[in-house]
């Protein structure tokens, strides 16, 4: 599948807003700490990936009920489903001046129907290279990789599952919409966008 920029911009693929808001003391502050831990830019991804997947766990691994979207919540809450995890992410990477991307698959729900799951993709060596911080859980082998991906699902189109090609800068208005508006996370799983 080739990846396709929404915004052909890449500077947006590097840009600070509410939801990504990696000028907040929490992310600079955990970009430096992350930072001063590796010796290149390609370390430093990997690290803020594994940082991500491994010591923030996925809400509905861990029974929490709160609801986070906003990057800077995410670090300090240590909590949020698949899209605020990649928020969190995003923010890390932008912090460190590399461009990341937030993209999309259409994926069978626990419950039935579909669901859309939230990752990121990062910009080296002149290309994307999606990357799903969700982490792991038995079944669930994600790992960082600039070659061939080592994502959380491969989707199945016979099962109506897809990936969307399209990188955006900002969430996905519909993302969005179900984070901000859910009080907790049982109604927030009622609310996921099935698809964009």
């Amino acid at each position: 599948m080739q990846l396709i920029q929404e915004n052909p911009d890449l500077s947006a693929y590097l840009a600070a807003d509410e939801v990504i808001d990696h000028d907040h003391p929490q992310v600079r502050r955990t970009a430096a700490r992350l930072a001063g831990e590796v010796a290149d830019s390609y370390a430093y991804a990997r690290a803020a990936y594994e940082f991500v997947r491994d010591t923030i766990p996925h809400s509905a691994d861990s029974g929490d009920p709160r609801v986070t979207w906003r990057a800077s919540d995410v670090l300090e809450r240590r909590t949020g489903i698949c899209y605020a995890k990649a928020h969190a992410l995003a923010a890390l990477l932008r912090a460190e001046d590399i461009p990341t991307a937030l993209c999309y698959q259409r994926l069978v729900s626990e419950g039935g129907g579909h669901a859309v799951h939230g990752l990121v993709a990062v910009r080296f060596h002149g290309a994307w290279h999606r990357q799903d911080p969700r982490g792991n859980k038995p079944g669930v082998d994600a790992r960082f990789s600039l070659d061939g991906e080592r994502l959380a699902w491969v989707p199945d189109p016979s099962a109506g599952e897809e990936d969307h090609p399209l990188l955006y800068a900002a969430p996905h208005p519909a993302v969005l919409a179900a984070l901000r508006g859910a009080p907790d996370r049982a109604r927030l799983w009622r609310s996921l966008p099935d698809a964009l």
